[in-house]
C-alpha cells in the first residue's frame, strides 16, 4: 500500500513538472513571437477628449457644442503646421541597475527612425541613481538624440539624483518640480564583510585571483588597508569622470559647489544652476500640447513569474552588496 502511494506521488509529481515546463516553454515562445509592443498615445487628443467631456457636463448643450467645435478647429490648425514638428514623450523610471535602459534604447531607436523637421523629445525621468556602467549607458543613449540634432528636455517630478542627474545633465534643458530632489553628484560603494563571523564559526574562506588588484575588498575575506585605499582611488577616478561629464554639458555650474554628493530641492537646484525651470511634467507637457502634436511612446512588456522573482532577489542582493555606483 505504501509503495503504491509513493508511485502515485511520483507520477503526480512528474505530471506537474511536465505541465510546468510545457507552460514555461509556451510562455517563452509567446513572448519571443510577440516581442515588445509599441504603444502610442496622443496626449493632446487625450487632453481635448477629457476637456470636451467636462464642457458638455458644465455648459448648456448649444454653447458646449459651439465651444468644442471651435477648440477642435484651433487644435487641428496648429497640428497641420508641419514646421512645428512633434514632441515625443518617453519615460525612464530607474532602479539600481537602470533596468529600463533597454526600453529607453528602443524608444530612441523609434524616434530617430521617424524624426522630422521641428521634432523634439522630452524625457520624464525618475531615478535616485545606481550602477556606474548602466547609468553611463543610459546617458549615452540620450546623447544619441543630441547628436541627431533633436532638442531634449528632461522633466523631473520627484527625483533625479546621482546617475539620474547624469542622465538629465546631457539634455539641453532640465525642468524640475519645486520639491524634486536633484543633484547628488558623487560615488558610493558599500560592502559588508563577514570575515570575523566566519572565523568565530571556524569556517575557512579561500579566494584565488590573478592580478594584484583583481579584488580589492571582499565579502568574506580579510580586507586590507591597501585594498581599501585602492577602492577609494577607483571611486575618486569615477567621480572625476562624472564631474567632467556634468561640466561638459552644463558648463555654467560651479562644480566645486555642487559636485559634493549633496542633493537639493527644486528651488535651490534652480538657484545653483542644476535645473533651468520649475514646473511639473504635467504643466510643461500640457503647454507644449497647445503648440504642437504630443505623442507618448511606451513599449509594453509583461515580465514572467521567474523574471519577477529573479528581479526581487537581485534587488535584495543589491541592497546588501553594492558595486561602485552613482
Amino acid at each position: 500500500m505504501f509503495v503504491a502511494y509513493l508511485l502515485f506521488l511520483a507520477e503526480t509529481g512528474t505530471l506537474l513538472l511536465a505541465s510546468f515546463f510545457l507552460l514555461a516553454g509556451f510562455s517563452v515562445w509567446r513572448k519571443r513571437s510577440k516581442g515588445s509592443q509599441l504603444e502610442i498615445v496622443d496626449l493632446g487628443q487625450r487632453y481635448e477628449e477629457r476637456a470636451t467631456q467636462l464642457l458638455r457636463a458644465r455648459l448648456p448643450k448649444k454653447a458646449a457644442k459651439q465651444l468644442i467645435k471651435k477648440r477642435k478647429k484651433s487644435r487641428q490648425e496648429a497640428e497641420q503646421q508641419a514646421d512645428r514638428g512633434c514632441l515625443y514623450v518617453i519615460d525612464f523610471k530607474g532602479d539600481l541597475r537602470a533596468s529600463a535602459v533597454e526600453t529607453l534604447r528602443q524608444q530612441i531607436d523609434v524616434v530617430l527612425a521617424a524624426r522630422q523637421e521641428g521634432d523634439r523629445v522630452c524625457l520624464r525621468l525618475e531615478s535616485g541613481g545606481g550602477m556606474v556602467n548602466t547609468y553611463g549607458l543610459a546617458a549615452a543613449q540620450l546623447l544619441r538624440l543630441r547628436e541627431a540634432g533633436l532638442e531634449l528636455t528632461v522633466l523631473i517630478d520627484s527625483v533625479a539624483a546621482s546617475g539620474g542627474y547624469m542622465m538629465a545633465a546631457v539634455a539641453q534643458r532640465i525642468v524640475a518640480s519645486p520639491f524634486a530632489l536633484v543633484g547628488s553628484i558623487g560615488v558610493i560603494a558599500q560592502i559588508p564583510n563577514f570575515h570575523r563571523w566566519l572565523q568565530e564559526h571556524k569556517v575557512d574562506f579561500e579566494q584565488f585571483t590573478a592580478g594584484k588588484y583583481k579584488r580589492t575588498v571582499t565579502l568574506f575575506g580579510e580586507n586590507t588597508d591597501e585594498g581599501r585605499q585602492k577602492l577609494r582611488e577607483e571611486l575618486a577616478e569615477i567621480h572625476t569622470q562624472f564631474r567632467e561629464l556634468i561640466g561638459r554639458y552644463r558648463p555654467q555650474l560651479d562644480l566645486e559647489k555642487v559636485a559634493t554628493g549633496e542633493a537639493w530641492l527644486g528651488e535651490k537646484a534652480l538657484a545653483l544652476g542644476l535645473v533651468d525651470e520649475l514646473a511639473t511634467s504635467d504643466a510643461w507637457i500640457q503647454r507644449a500640447a497647445e503648440e504642437q502634436k504630443v505623442l507618448a511612446l511606451h513599449f509594453a512588456t509583461r515580465p514572467g513569474l521567474a523574471q519577477r522573482l529573479g528581479l526581487k532577489a537581485q534587488q535584495a542582493w543589491d541592497g546588501i552588496w553594492s558595486a561602485p555606483r552613482f
